[in-house]
Formats: C-alpha cells, structure tokens, sequence
C-alpha cells in the first residue's frame, strides 16, 4: 500500500497492466517521447518502447478509428485524447462505430478499448481545456462511462475497464491530478464498473456527485456537521451503467437529494437521476431533488473571478444543503 496522486494511480496502473499483458497498447498525441501533457505516461516509451507506446498526428478521429481496428484485431488498445475538449472530431467513430459493434454483430464481436481523458475545469483552461463531455457518451448505448474521484477508484476501475469487452469512456478530472491523494494497493485490482461508493454516512440528506465536486461536497458536509447537520455521499463511480438501487436506498433513508456536478445544468447528467429518483422514489421525499451544477454558457472563462463563478464550491454547496435541510 503506497500514498498517491490521481495521476500516480493512472501511470502506475497503466505501467503494470501493461507489464502484465503484452496486448495493451497505449496511443495518443504527445504521449511518447513527451510522456503526456500532464506526464501521465513518462517513461513509457523507454520502456515499452515505439510499437506499444504511439505517438499519434493531432488527429483524434484516426486516434479511435485507429483503435478500434485493433481491438477488433485482439489488442486492448488505451487511447488518451489529450483533453475532453478534443474528444469531438472522434465523437463519429465513438458513437457510430465502437459502441454498436456488438449490436450491429448480434453479440458476436466486441470493441475492448479505453478512451481516457482529463475534464473540467479548475485550472484556469479557458473555453477549450475545461469541457465536461460526460452527458454526451452517458446518453449512448454500447458505452460505458467511468469517472473515478479518488487515487484507490482510479487504479481499480482502470484496470477493470482495460479489461472490459466493450469500449469504456475513462474521465480523470485534471484538478484531483495531483490534488488528490490517497492510500493504493500496490497489486493490480479490479472495481466493479457499475457500483456506486458511499464516501460519507448520513441521514438527513444525500448528496450524488463525482468529481472535483466530490471532495468539494466531503469538506461541505464536514463544515454543516458542526451544526448538526448529517450529510450522505454518494459517489457513483460510473455513470453507465449506474449504480441505481444504491442512490435509491440512500434517498430512501435521507429523504432528500442534492445533485452537483460541475457540466451544465439543462440536460446535465444530473437531470437523469432526478428524473430516476422522481419515479422509483418519490414517495420518500420529503422535498424537492435539488442541482447545484454549472451555469447554461458555451464555456467556462479563463479568468478566475468568472471560473470561480462558473464552477460550484465548496460555499455555495455548504448553501445549498443547508437551504435543502431546512425543508
């Protein structure tokens, strides 16, 4: 067991399942001889070198089409696009190609690859290095979206995913990279893709969150408590599938739920678990289903007065559970 970043988890997960198994290939722009924008992959060409660890053009539409023929070739191929915000030029490949292979074979071939990228803001990225695109791949089929928050998740959930038979979306949020620390087995591990965590016990609400978000919404709840307040954490994990019957059970004893995340509220990812809970749950509420999430504008700005208003913290969470527990 070691101590270590978000971005420690991912490096060394991928470094081992690489050891491991010959057939997984990483591929993406700069993470060769650069070892990533964000060093995630420093070392790796040394090690493994060219024809495991691929340096791509700036072209991510051939980054998944690319892999795509390898998995259906036997590879497990992990393709970094750079930042979420890149992802779109690939979203055809992605949505058309990778995740109907199996249907469209009547489940006789499947598509084993990871697409992993950094989202959100935080960091001052400005309109094209701070998206959150979970939303978009949640509403497709064939995909599976994982979004771990903490050291541990990322290095299990990594592992599973890269072992998957069907094409995982993996998004790391850049500001946990080197933010976030926690404790790691050294072994490779496995966390069920699909299982929700409860971060923190509580019974007089519940909080769904992921992310950023989520530490945010730990140290949110830790203040309310000095007042009484008992705030429940879930952290879903992965968004497809979703853990439904733990969200459930959780608002079933709370009585209410507070969603936050940091993509934008209309059609947000949050807007499906409201509607979930509003349908399975809503005899047990005892209040509205409330979201703190990011403002309806094209993009979060550069400036950190206008990022600042743009991301929820950990203020205007303290704000809100307290304006929801006192329904």
């Amino acid at each position: 067991m070691a101590v270590k970043t978000v971005l420690e988890s991912v490096h060394d997960t991928l470094w081992k399942a690489m050891e491991e198994d010959n057939r997984v290939v990483i591929m993406g722009e700069d993470v060769g001889a650069k070892g990533g924008v964000f060093r995630v992959t420093a070392g790796y060409l040394e090690q493994f070198v060219e024809n495991r660890v691929i340096d791509t053009p700036l072209a991510e539409l051939a980054i998944i089409g690319v892999g795509i023929g390898m998995a259906a070739n036997g590879m497990l191929p992990v393709c970094e696009i750079q930042f979420a915000d890149f992802i779109h030029p690939a979203f055809d490949q992605i949505v058309s190609e990778a995740a109907r292979i199996r249907y469209r074979s009547n489940n006789a071939w499947g598509c084993p690859m990871v697409i992993r990228a950094p989202y959100g803001g935080g960091i001052h990225g400005a309109l094209y290095h701070s998206q959150s695109v979970e939303a978009f791949f949640a509403h497709v089929p064939g995909l599976k979206v994982v979004i771990p928050s903490t050291p541990y998740d990322t290095a299990g959930l990594l592992y599973s995913a890269i072992h998957d038979p069907d094409p995982v979306m993996f998004f790391e949020h850049k500001r946990t990279y080197r933010l976030i620390k926690g404790e790691v087995p050294d072994n490779l591990y496995k966390i069920p893709i699909g299982k929700a965590d409860r971060k923190r016990e509580g019974r007089d609400l519940t909080i769904f969150t992921y992310g950023l978000m989520l530490h945010y919404a730990i140290e949110a709840a830790e203040r309310v408590a000095k007042d009484g307040i008992s705030v429940e954490i879930i952290d879903p994990r992965t968004l497809v599938p979703l853990d439904i019957d733990m969200i459930l059970e959780s608002v079933k004893k709370t009585s209410k739920l507070l969603i936050i995340h940091e993509d934008n509220e209309f059609c947000g990812f949050g807007a499906e678990v409201a509607a979930i809970v509003a349908d399975k749950g809503f005899a047990w509420l005892d209040a509205p289903i409330k979201r703190l999430c990011g403002p309806n504008v094209p993009a979060m700005p550069y400036n950190h007065v206008q990022q600042e208003w743009f991301l929820p913290g950990v203020e205007d969470i303290e704000a809100a559970i307290r304006e929801l527990a006192e329904f």
